[in-house]
């Protein structure tokens, strides 16, 4: 039986409440979104945080729960890969960046190279905790940094957590249009908004000549078309966005700026129309 009473979102979520987590009380989240991918290395992490630093600059209060738990990259791409979190009364208080809270495994951990050896029972039971034991406090958006594929945590996430709706980040690749049609299927089978999905590396731009060239083909938008899914806007492969993981999103240029801007309107949008 759901737990509509203490829950962040108040009875907010979108589809019929089957959740039975334990919710924090002194939370006020507005929305939640997942964002997913069929496979890893597609950069669903930088995708995670591009979308929550545009949610930012928008005027929202915004928050990032890492469910990625082997393998937490949002610390360093918020560049607080030292910060070490509190507990007070009210829960744990999560680290902030730039006006971004955000919770990870990492915070945790004495060593970032620390490897998380654990089976996914207790990898799914962290990332309840981190939406129980958390104070999070009043957000505008929760975002949730889902690990790549279908498994535990992903259905643990989609099972527990009242969510606003779901981002998918894709690249233009043949061989991993099954593996994202998998993940698109996953969603609408447990009746999660899919919002649209956000294709990385569509394009590599010349640094020399400025010219745009697709390594890997076309954009494929009949592949969206075939699965009816939105395409909420397209990121060039960049320097930039490779260099990331080492120097936070300080080197964000304005084209990718730009685009996650739109992404974040188009999700605004989509989750009150909803």
């Amino acid at each position: 039986m759901a737990d509509c009473e203490h829950c962040p979102s108040r009875g907010k979520c979108n589809s019929q409440p089957t959740c039975t987590i334990k919710n924090n009380p002194y939370n006020d989240i507005k929305h939640v979104i997942g964002v997913m991918s069929g496979k890893g290395g597609v950069g669903k992490s930088t995708v995670s945080v591009l979308l929550a630093r545009a949610l930012k600059a928008l005027g929202y209060s915004v928050g990032i729960l890492d469910a990625d738990i082997t393998g937490p990259r949002i610390p360093r791409l918020l560049g607080i890969r030292d910060a070490k979190l509190t507990q007070s009364e009210l829960g744990i208080i999560p680290a902030e960046a730039d006006g971004i809270k955000a919770v990870s495994l990492n915070f945790f951990l004495p060593d970032e190279r620390q490897p998380v050896i654990w089976r996914g029972p207790i990898i799914s039971g962290t990332v309840k905790q981190f939406w129980e034991d958390v104070f999070w406090g009043e957000l505008d958006y929760l975002i949730i940094d889902l690990p790549p594929g279908t498994g535990d945590v992903a259905l643990t996430v989609m099972q527990s957590i009242p969510l606003s709706g779901m981002v998918m980040v894709t690249v233009p690749q043949d061989m991993v249009s099954m593996i994202v049609a998998k993940a698109v299927n996953m969603v609408r089978q447990l009746n999660i908004p899919l919002l649209g999905a956000v294709q990385n590396m569509s394009r590599l731009i010349c640094p020399h000549c400025g010219e745009s060239i697709r390594l890997y083909g076309d954009m494929h938008e009949d592949f969206y078309n075939a699965l009816d899914v939105r395409l909420l806007g397209e990121l060039p492969m960049k320097p930039e966005l490779a260099a990331l993981t080492e120097s936070g999103m300080a080197g964000i240029d304005a084209e990718i700026a730009a685009v996650m801007t739109d992404v974040a309107r188009q999700v605004a949008e989509a989750v009150k129309k909803s």
